[in-house]
C-alpha cells in the first residue's frame, strides 16, 4: 500500500468506522438512502422519456424530479467518502471499484450531454408525443448505467 493510502486508513475517522459496527452501518445507511433518492429520481425521469406516462409534461417531471437527483448527491458523496476512508489501499486496488467510478462518471457525462442536447429541444416533444430517438437513448443508457453502479457497490460491500 502507498503511503498517502496508508495515511488516509490511520485517520481517526477511517479507524472509528473499522472498530464501530454501528458508525459503519450508519453511514452505509445514508449512502443507500441517498442511492435509492439518486436512483429512484433517475429512474422516474428516464422512463417518462422512454416513452411511458406521456400525459405528464417532461419540464414539469425534469422539474420536480431533479432536485432529488441533486440533493441524493448530498448523502452519497460524503458517505461514500467515509466508507472509502476505512478501505482505501483495497479499493483503490480493486478493479470493481475503478469499474464503478468510471461508471459513475460516465453517468454524469450522459446526463451532462443530455440536458447540453436533446433537452434543449423538449419543448417539441414535452407532452403526449414519443421523445425522440436521443432522448430514449439517454434514458436507456442512463437506467443501465446507475443500476450497474449500484450492483458494483453492492459486490464491493460483499468483498
Amino acid at each position: 500500500m502507498t503511503p498517502p493510502l496508508a495515511a488516509i486508513e490511520t485517520l481517526p475517522l477511517a479507524v472509528a468506522l473499522r472498530d464501530s459496527a454501528p458508525l459503519h452501518a450508519a453511514v452505509a445507511t445514508v449512502h443507500l438512502v441517498g442511492v435509492g433518492l439518486l436512483l429512484g429520481s433517475v429512474a422516474i425521469l428516464d422512463l417518462r422519456l422512454l416513452g411511458m406516462s406521456r400525459a405528464l409534461p417532461v419540464r414539469r417531471l425534469a422539474a420536480h424530479v431533479l432536485p432529488w437527483t441533486a440533493a441524493s448527491f448530498l448523502l452519497i458523496v460524503p458517505s461514500g467518502l467515509v466508507m472509502f476512508l476505512g478501505r482505501a489501499g483495497e479499493l483503490v486496488g480493486s478493479p470493481l471499484f475503478a469499474l464503478k467510478m468510471l461508471l459513475i462518471l460516465a453517468g454524469g457525462t450522459n446526463a451532462a450531454l443530455f440536458h447540453a442536447g436533446t433537452f434543449r429541444g423538449v419543448a417539441a416533444w414535452d407532452t403526449q408525443a414519443m421523445p425522440p430517438a436521443a432522448a430514449r437513448l439517454a434514458a436507456a443508457l442512463s437506467l443501465v448505467v446507475w443500476v450497474s453502479v449500484l450492483a458494483c457497490g453492492r459486490l464491493l460491500a460483499k468483498a
